[in-house]
């Protein structure tokens, strides 16, 4: 890159500003007010004939032409380039918008970062070709003022992962959050906590969804007046999935995805420039889940989030929500290492400074939790590293229980 296009007001809001000074020695900055204050009355003719002719104006790609290319979170490895054409990117807005209700008296509010395709498609492109105001906050990190932001633009829709609205709850005024109809949440499970916080402050409803870079990225969500807890919703129009089955786990299967918004394909740094698709369409989540006779989505886990301890899989997500349980005011994360006697251990970090082992343990009884689903050992740390999506750093983590335990 040689270019980056910001505005002021972007980075001032932000507090960017160190950033953009370090960026701007070699890097060439474009300021939108710049832009603004530089166009002429022939800029102005040809926008306003726009309005009247948009065709005059618009550009024409063709719709298979890759339009974006963003990474994988890299949670859990090196992140892969993604290719999206303009097809895939409007086909996912289309689809989110048939299937969630969407007014043209609703306002967006999305403080994700847009280089994840959660806030570029969802927070971004769906207001924009819907036809509605989307208000951008350019980090999701400040929880005071963006609940205060929310209450100032009365928006109505809120894109958040539980992590961060978990926070702007917690800082909001008691009127901050209040013209908000629904949230919408993914790039990880919703916990209960969370749901009862907002609302019981905010009698806000949260709409948990899933989905995944490769697919623009929603895949599915809950909807308003179908809402199901525990879940991810059903898939969107368009799409279909099929289970794998997976051994040692009952009921559910790793699934694999189809439909007009999955990816062009890769884009590995072994292969620069070389788009390598998906076998006949169909993309592979990685993600061990269950569909019910209502076509609701479970997540069970990661397929990478799972143990394979004396011959037995044990869900890393499972032990995650045990620990939320025993102690709902902080976060924790649990991989694995190597053990020489039975495959693989367990180790849960956790931010709660007086975790204790016996306390899990304990929970884990009277709660009839497997016995193999309990942590070799409990770590506290002083903090959970956390991307800028808002998901738990999983290859940080395991370096930190390597050095833990050795």
């Amino acid at each position: 890159a040689t270019t980056v296009i910001t505005a002021r007001k972007f980075i001032e809001l932000g507090n960017l500003e160190p950033l953009a000074a370090s960026l701007g020695e070699d890097l060439k900055l474009v300021y939108l007010e710049d832009v603004r204050d530089g166009l002429g009355w022939q800029d102005k003719a040809m926008a306003l004939a726009g309005t009247v002719a948009p065709m005059i104006v618009a550009a024409r790609p063709d719709p298979d032409d890759t339009a974006v290319v963003l990474f994988t979170s890299g949670t859990e490895g090196d992140p892969k380039g993604v290719a999206l054409s303009h097809i895939n990117l409007v086909s996912n807005v289309e689809q989110a918008a048939a299937h969630v209700d969407i007014f043209e008296t609703d306002i967006c509010f999305n403080p994700l970062p847009t280089f994840h395709c959660f806030g570029l498609t969802g927070g971004l492109l769906l207001p924009l070709i819907v036809g509605i105001p989307a208000v951008l906050h350019p980090t999701p990190l400040q929880a005071k003022t963006i609940a205060k932001r929310v209450g100032e633009t009365r928006s109505t829709v809120l894109f958040a992962t539980d992590t961060f609205l978990n926070q702007y709850a917690r800082n909001a005024d008691k009127d901050d959050l209040k013209s908000l109809r629904f949230a919408v949440c993914g790039a990880e499970r919703v916990k209960d906590e969370t749901r009862a916080l907002v609302r019981k402050m905010f009698a806000l409803d949260i709409l948990e969804g899933y989905g995944a870079t490769e697919a623009s990225p929603v895949i599915a969500v809950n909807q308003p007046g179908r809402n199901r807890s525990g879940t991810v919703g059903t898939l969107l129009p368009g799409m279909e999935a099929k289970l794998e089955p997976v051994e040692g786990i009952e009921n559910a299967g790793r699934m694999w995805v189809r439909g007009p918004n999955v990816m062009q394909g890769y884009i590995y740094t072994s292969e620069p420039g070389v788009i390598v698709k998906p076998d006949e369409g169909w993309h592979d989540t990685g993600d061990v889940c269950s569909i019910d006779e209502d076509g609701f989505i479970a997540i069970r886990g990661r397929m990478k989030r799972f143990a394979k301890i004396g011959g037995e899989m044990v869900s890393l997500a499972v032990v995650e929500n045990c620990a939320t349980s025993i102690w709902p005011d902080d976060l924790h994360a649990a991989v694995t290492l190597p053990d020489p006697r039975k495959g693989e251990q367990i180790i849960l970090l956790t931010a709660n400074a007086s975790a204790d082992r016996s306390e899990f343990v304990a929970f884990t009884r009277n709660h009839g939790v497997a016995e193999l689903s309990i942590p070799k050992k409990i770590v506290a740390v002083d903090e959970i590293p956390v991307l800028g999506t808002g998901k738990i750093d999983y290859v940080a983590v395991e370096k930190m229980a390597k050095a833990a335990i050795s």
